[in-house]
């Protein structure tokens, strides 16, 4: 009875993590990880909590324990990452249950910790999320709107493109905006160090900024920097030929991760699936100056995802293609992979010739103004409007209804179609028809 009642607390704890668009499907592996993270107690509390930002007072009402308690617990939970204590400029504090990616998974590694095992974590969550794949199928692949974005390296952006390259397109401007900004240890390579499998990438990279940032640092999960710290870290990664890749929201992202195709997940992913896109790219792709390269191969030895070529006349007759007239036998030819290049610009720095530039794409890329923007706007592609408004009680307040409105009404008109629906709101109805 009592290993039932275990079960159903991992069970209800899961079904709260899937209201939410970022879940985690279920899976044996899946249970073993919160057992792991979560007491059964902890499980069972966590499973009721709303997944937007609370207050001590509105957990006490629906745990139905008194504030001193309820505030205690939740402190807890924060001090192990599970939740974060967000504080405003009042020193009002707020809590909020993070998704488990990016959100607790990474953070229950990105310390060296004694409380957990976090050889057996690593085994656990390499097969959860490398191996059974349903997870990062479910991550990347789920939803139109992408939870994560590519940032192009600037320095390798020509003068017109950084004109017309926008703020929140560059790093180093979420970098010099950032309320506060957190250092931590790489989750994926931490992750893959007890797997014996770690690659030589610097491990203390990783940059987490306001918010979740401030929340990490209090708990000695990240290690405070100031700007010019964190733009020199950014420098480093850039210098060490890693991909930038971050939250996909225009205003205050909470996150940029310094990555390897080798161990991080959004790499990975891409790796795996990438004719399916599985993370947004920067506005920028990569053309090859036939004239001045000379096949040496550099740009292919810096490609993450493997989707750079090389291409000969005589590898071209074997694929059944017919070389150009002109070519000789040891011609060599740069082939980039359009559809699936991430136009992260490694492979410029690793250029000797300066054969490679950047253009912009001529598809736009809708970036999402902000988490909620960009929370509805998954919701809305995977129909579970409904529940992230209603069901969790995530946005029960007219300030966070009125948010989740303006997300809606920014959106294009066959997205506010299907938010009408979902929703069956006349008021909604209303107001997009004004707004037509």
């Amino acid at each position: 009875m009592a290993h039932k009642t275990a079960r159903s607390a991992y069970k209800n704890l899961i079904e709260r993590l899937n209201q939410f668009p970022q879940g985690a499907p279920p899976s044996e592996t899946l249970y073993k990880i919160l057992e792991m993270l979560f007491s059964e107690e902890e499980a069972e509390i966590v499973a009721q909590l709303p997944i937007r930002p609370f207050t001590v007072a509105k957990a006490s009402r629906i745990l139905g324990r008194d504030e001193t308690e309820t505030e205690k617990i939740l402190d807890e939970l924060a001090s192990r990452a599970i939740l974060l204590d967000a504080r405003d400029d009042e020193d009002n504090k707020r809590y909020i249950l993070p998704p488990p990616m990016a959100g607790f998974f990474e953070f229950s590694l990105m310390r060296t910790r004694e409380d957990l095992d976090q050889e057996l974590l690593s085994e656990l969550l390499h097969q959860y999320i490398n191996v059974e794949e349903d997870f990062i199928k479910e991550l990347f692949l789920s939803a139109e709107t992408r939870p994560g974005r590519v940032f192009v390296q600037e320095e390798v952006l020509s003068r017109d493109n950084l004109i017309h390259t926008l703020d929140y397109e560059r790093a180093s401007h979420i970098i010099e905006t950032a309320k506060h900004i957190g250092v931590s240890t790489c989750y994926c390579r931490h992750k893959m160090h007890h797997l014996d499998q770690a690659c030589d990438n610097p491990l203390e990279i990783c940059l987490t900024f306001n918010t979740a940032a401030d929340s990490l640092i209090r708990h000695d999960h990240a290690r405070r920097v100031d700007t010019e710290k964190g733009l020199e870290l950014l420098n480093r990664a850039r210098e060490e030929g890693l991909v930038q890749f971050g939250e996909n929201v225009r205003e205050e992202p909470s996150f940029i991760c310094n990555c390897c195709g080798c161990c991080c997940e959004a790499l990975v992913a891409v790796r795996k699936f990438g004719s399916l896109n599985p993370v947004e790219t920067s506005p920028y792709l990569p053309e090859v100056d036939g004239e001045s390269c000379t096949g040496c191969g550099k740009c292919i030895e810096a490609c993450h995802i493997d989707i750079i070529t090389m291409k000969t006349p005589e590898t071209e007759e074997e694929s059944g293609k017919s070389p150009d007239r002109e070519s000789r036998r040891d011609e060599k030819r740069i082939e980039i992979d359009r559809d699936i290049c991430l136009g992260c610009g490694v492979c410029l720095r690793a250029c000797p010739n300066d054969s490679l530039q950047l253009k912009r794409r001529e598809r736009e890329i809708i970036t999402p103004v902000n988490s909620i923007h960009r929370t509805v706007m998954m919701a809305i592609e995977k129909g579970q409007l409904p529940n992230l408004i209603f069901e969790n009680q995530a946005f029960a307040s007219h300030r966070a209804m009125a948010a989740v409105l303006s997300a809606i009404l920014k959106m294009p008109p066959a997205a506010q179609a299907l938010a009408s629906d979902q929703l069956k709101s006349r008021y909604l109805e209303k107001l997009i028809s004004r707004l037509s």
